[in-house]
């Protein structure tokens, strides 16, 4: 897929630049407990300041304020390591500014033709920087492409090139690895991903809708009633898909999860979960068999994890599977979201190939081929070539 990249802009030289990033980072008591996407903005930023540009003007939202200032999502804290960021990087801080939360403002979710009037005054060139938010059609993101000269920005442009590798020509065989909680979250990009891997791993909340399909019972875990006839078509397809033999559950009655104290019995069953039990992550058998198949492949996708791995009593089945990811000698690529958040938590956010930034926009692009931040920068692009 052929966007406009910076090189393609007009000189920036004594230009005024609009940048959209994705600065939706963790917050915990108003600090920032992961600034991988502030940091990875900074070749863009940097660029644009060596290639002269007047001022650098960032915009970008965080959490979810409704349309109204919030002081729990106010960009202080991003404000502030930024700062420090390009000023290690040795850059000009004093020539970039970050502009108040977007989503303060209700006309950036709306698309609102105004707030894009407001976005783009006095601005002359438009970057868009922000892969996270690329599947969103918000204001800040297919707004400015229709009145500036626009590019992606390095974050974009490499994360829509990984991607894009993975639709296109992946190195085989190639294994997608997905958990994550619901199976009608993910039914798209199943049935996609179908199509061109060679072996489907399933795990996490949705496996339990596939062992359904395939006649198990599953106490009171997850399941997905409705989605059943789709994982056993699915299952029929012919691909190769891994489900879960054991399982790590969590005995009737017992709690996990963020505010609840670990309490209850917790057992290794096979693929079968007793009535009343919560099947809370894949078993050791199974992600042994997980890991193997990580290991044997050219390419690996990773999105979601296998289990609760917040609780210490269900990390065991992502922990492993995010160490197989890492050793692997194919290449690997991790959705954003929960999966960063493991290899974070494990210590292995360093050694994977390509770590993305956006768990949902990675996932879009990936079922659907295309998002409306993409379209919007190649439809400037077109523009400017006529």
């Amino acid at each position: 897929m052929e966007l406009p990249q910076l090189e393609d802009l007009p000189d920036p030289s004594g230009r005024n630049v609009l940048v959209r990033a994705d600065y939706n980072v963790p917050l915990v008591d108003g600090r920032i407990t992961d600034d991988l996407r502030i940091r990875a903005t900074l070749p863009t930023l940097t660029w644009l300041l060596d290639h002269g540009a007047a001022r650098v003007t960032v915009c970008t939202h965080l959490g979810r304020p409704k349309g109204k200032a919030d002081p729990r999502y106010d960009l202080a804290p991003v404000r502030a390591r930024l700062g420090e960021l390009l000023a290690g990087a040795g850059a000009d801080a004093a020539r970039v500014t970050l502009a108040d939360n977007l989503r303060f403002d209700p006309g950036e979710e709306a698309n609102d033709p105004a707030f894009v009037d407001r976005l783009v005054e006095g601005q002359d060139l438009y970057v868009d920087d922000a892969f996270g938010a690329a599947h969103r059609a918000h204001a800040s993101i297919v707004g400015p492409p229709q009145h500036l000269p626009s590019a992606a920005g390095r974050v974009l442009a490499r994360e829509v090139e990984v991607l894009s590798s993975l639709l296109e020509a992946p190195a085989r065989p190639f294994v997608a690895v997905l958990g994550g909680s619901k199976v009608s979250d993910k039914l798209g990009l199943l049935e996609s991903l179908a199509e061109r891997v060679d072996t489907l791993v399933v795990g996490g909340g949705m496996c339990f809708t596939f062992l359904a399909a395939r006649g198990h019972r599953t106490g009171a875990s997850l399941l997905e009633p409705d989605q059943v006839d789709a994982c056993r078509r699915l299952l029929a397809s012919g691909k190769t898909v891994l489900l879960p033999t054991d399982l790590t559950v969590l005995a009737p009655g017992g709690t996990f999860g963020p505010g609840n104290p670990p309490t209850g019995e917790v057992r290794q069953v096979g693929a079968d979960v007793p009535d009343g039990w919560s099947g809370l992550d894949i078993g050791p058998g199974t992600a042994a068999e997980f890991a193997d198949a990580i290991e044997a492949a050219a390419t690996v996708l990773w999105n979601g994890p296998m289990g609760v791995f917040e609780d210490e009593r269900f990390a065991a089945g992502t922990r492993t599977v995010a160490e197989a990811v890492a050793a692997t000698r194919g290449f690997s690529v991790v959705g954003g979201g929960d999966s960063a958040s493991a290899l974070a938590a494990f210590g292995l956010a360093g050694r994977v190939d390509h770590l993305s930034t956006g768990g949902g926009a990675s996932l879009e692009l990936l079922e659907h081929g295309d998002l409306p931040g993409l379209a919007a920068l190649r439809a400037a692009a077109a523009r400017q070539r006529a």
